[in-house]
């Protein structure tokens, strides 16, 4: 039977990369090019849901996570002139680095000193994007031109501007994030995580160095956050300060909750529907209402209190607990 679920499971997901492959295929200029931004944001999304999801620890730094990637790839692709491959590793050894860092020193606090913590992280990293602005560009951003942004294989050249290989590019990295996010929540190491969330001192006086692994999840997050900023910044050929800010903090956190924190699948879900209904609905509200800033909040909070009322573990997490158990 166990092995039967875990099958079930696999084949749910590769259903979904299945699905995300073909719609290239199928879709509009524009919601061809929304799809593959989609997937990358989905990918820091799930990075969030690791560390927020599975351990219980709610961050309002992880910005910053995406930044070290959006600037170490960006930044050595546009000063030093390196080429996309290695400057993405250079994205992720800065996520890698930075959450190793910054996890040692925000792990010694629990609750509500955890949060405002990474909320103090997340601000100085903002305001070193600002600082060190002869470099960053501050609020300007760099722009990486399409010579920048050609990813070179021997004699074969893919050049990340056309929409067909940077839609590829895009779902190659869900892809493998998804199926390693899968990989870890179902592994020994996930349970754990879940278990430290529940109830962390019971998990230690079982034997666990809880310290270590939420360290480790840290690192997990930091990661595959860093490697969807430095995605974002070769695919779309931006870096900018913008990113580093809180809201930016916020939105993985409320893609989670929308899709369901805890579930794979969620943060593609919230991410696809919050981007889409921030979208269509930006127009008809700013008919009524001059400002994109309370349109947006408009939309999310109609979109939160629909969710508490009916769908209070999000949407996958609701639909898992009332109907298919199975789902991880």
């Amino acid at each position: 039977m166990r092995g039967a679920i875990s099958v079930r499971i696999v084949l749910l997901h590769v259903a979904v990369v299945a699905v995300l492959f073909l719609l290239q295929f199928v879709l509009p200029t524009y919601h061809h090019g929304v799809m593959a931004r989609v997937m990358v944001l989905a990918v820091f999304a799930m990075g969030y849901n690791l560390l927020f999801g599975y351990t219980g620890l709610l961050s309002l730094g992880h910005a910053m996570f995406f930044c070290a990637g959006l600037y170490g790839a960006g930044l050595t692709v546009y000063h030093l002139d390196w080429a996309v491959a290695p400057a993405f590793l250079a994205g992720l050894a800065s996520g890698l680095a930075l959450s190793v860092g910054v996890g040692v020193l925000v792990l010694r606090t629990t609750g509500p000193a955890f949060l405002i913590v990474t909320l103090m992280f997340g601000q100085i990293f903002y305001l070193l994007t600002l600082y060190f602005a002869e470099y960053t560009r501050g609020d300007d951003g760099i722009v990486l031109s399409q010579a920048m942004r050609r990813l070179q294989f021997g004699d074969t050249v893919i050049d990340l501007t056309n929409p067909a290989n940077r839609y590829m590019a895009a779902w190659i990295l869900f892809s493998v994030v998804l199926f390693i996010t899968l990989a870890l929540v179902r592994a020994p190491f996930g349970r754990v995580l879940i278990a430290i969330r529940e109830n962390e001192e019971r998990t230690r006086m079982l034997g666990y160095d809880t310290f270590v692994s939420k360290l480790a999840a840290m690192v997990a997050s930091g990661v595959i956050c860093a490697a969807a900023g430095a995605a974002y910044a070769l695919l779309f050929g931006y870096a900018g300060a913008s990113f580093a800010e809180v809201h930016f903090s916020i939105l993985p956190l409320l893609w989670v909750l929308v899709g369901g924190a805890a579930t794979v699948l969620g943060p593609i879900l919230g991410t696809l529907l919050m981007f889409y209904l921030v979208d269509y609905s930006n127009d008809i509200l700013n008919a009524y209402f001059q400002g994109w800033n309370l349109s947006y909040l408009g939309v999310v909070g109609v979109a939160l209190v629909l969710l508490i009322l009916f769908f209070p573990k999000g949407l996958l997490g609701s639909v898992r607990e009332r109907w298919v158990k199975w789902l991880p």
